[in-house]
């Protein structure tokens, strides 16, 4: 059994308690202890480390790419496709401006898209004009033809710049924030897993286990891809994002961030290493899991793309291999929401969460 002294401190009550420690996660607890600095908020993470998809991705800002944007419209139309974008930028200005660059390892060198047919080439002009109300710029995305041979692309058609991507330290970006939740006095209690949940009229109760519990007034789901333990009525399908990272590589030519094929491929330079991921696309079904492996059959596939389009002269050594999970629906919008009286959410951010989840932390905030 659990001491007073335990009972009256760690375990008592709060009034809002969050589970999950990812970017979701320590962005709602911060937006709801901006607005009400006088809440209790407490994180409930089942890992020793935030782990899911925030310490897990390859480092990109997450703006988005053109064809993205040109898939999304075609998908959910524009007037969603724009919300996103817009919470996407405000969500990467908003990590700006709480953080400096070098404490997060910001670049905001640009993004690039590989694109190797004219077709994509046909929407730039509509989509520069449908973003130019949210980045401000004429040209958010411009041919770059130049930079094809500069970066060592030679077998690649197209290329396509846009000023607002960039790439960080996830890991970085996760500890400035923990270290700003503990400032603002938000409680952590890492390596607890919630066994159920229970809501009652007057609170709410956490389970952690036959004999342990929290209560609550309220309580928020930040669990993205590990959520359909608990709300199984949504539409969430966990993706795993498998990444490999080279060994140095001499006179690396490449620099910046890239996408291919629709943003399921994703390249970056790492100081002079590769880090590179996706490729889900070539196995859609096993990557619909929320378990922590690499497959010999994307692995395989990912390293043929390194030495095909990334490095097509040049030998390479794999120094670490790792996967993430995201968690993807029938469209990109995340779902942001009050599930019952005590209950809200804030997940399925598509992959997006670095630049989405600032912005999502202060929707939860209005909405509690």
């Amino acid at each position: 059994m659990n001491s007073i002294w335990e009972l009256d401190t760690f375990y008592r009550k709060r009034d809002i308690i969050i589970i999950g420690a990812g970017f979701s996660g320590l962005w709602t607890a911060i937006s709801v202890k901006e607005k009400y600095p006088d809440k209790s908020v407490l994180i409930i993470e089942r890992s020793t480390i935030p782990l899911g998809a925030s310490t897990r991705n390859a480092g990109f800002a997450c703006f988005g790419s053109l064809t993205e944007v040109i898939a999304d419209s075609q998908t959910m139309g524009w007037e969603k496709t724009l919300r996103l974008v817009k919470m996407r930028f405000d969500g990467l200005q908003k990590i700006r401006h709480y953080f400096k660059n070098d404490e997060i390892d910001f670049e905001l060198t640009g993004g690039y898209e590989i694109v190797n047919n004219e077709e994509p080439l046909s929407h730039i002009a509509i989509v520069n004009e449908k973003l130019k109300a949210i980045t401000g710029l004429d040209k958010t995305y411009s041919l770059k033809k130049d930079k094809i041979q500069e970066f060592g692309l030679g077998k690649s058609e197209f290329l396509i710049e846009n000023p607002c991507e960039g790439s960080l330290h996830s890991g970085k970006l996760l500890q400035n924030l923990l270290e700003k939740c503990h400032e603002l006095k938000i409680e952590f209690l890492f390596g607890t897993e919630v066994s159920k949940v229970e809501e009652r009229t007057g609170d709410i109760e956490v389970h952690l286990s036959d004999h342990l519990s929290v209560k609550a007034d309220k309580m928020i789901y930040c669990t993205n891809a590990f959520t359909s333990k608990f709300l199984e009525k949504e539409n969430i399908v966990p993706a795993r994002g498998q990444v490999l990272l080279t060994e140095p590589i001499d006179g690396l030519k490449l620099k910046g961030t890239f996408h291919y094929d629709e943003g399921y491929y994703y390249f970056r330079n790492l100081g002079n290493r590769i880090l590179l991921g996706g490729g889900r696309n070539q196995d859609f079904k096993t990557e619909e899991t929320i378990a922590f492996e690499t497959t010999e059959f994307l692995q395989d596939h990912l390293e043929n793309f390194l030495s095909e389009v990334i490095l097509p002269h040049n030998d390479f050594k794999i120094a670490l291999r790792w996967s993430g999970i995201m968690a993807m629906g029938l469209e990109k919008t995340p779902i942001v929401k009050q599930i019952s009286e005590r209950q809200f959410c804030a997940v399925r951010l598509s992959g997006m969460g670095v630049a989405l989840a600032p912005k999502i932390g202060e929707e939860i905030a209005k909405m509690i």
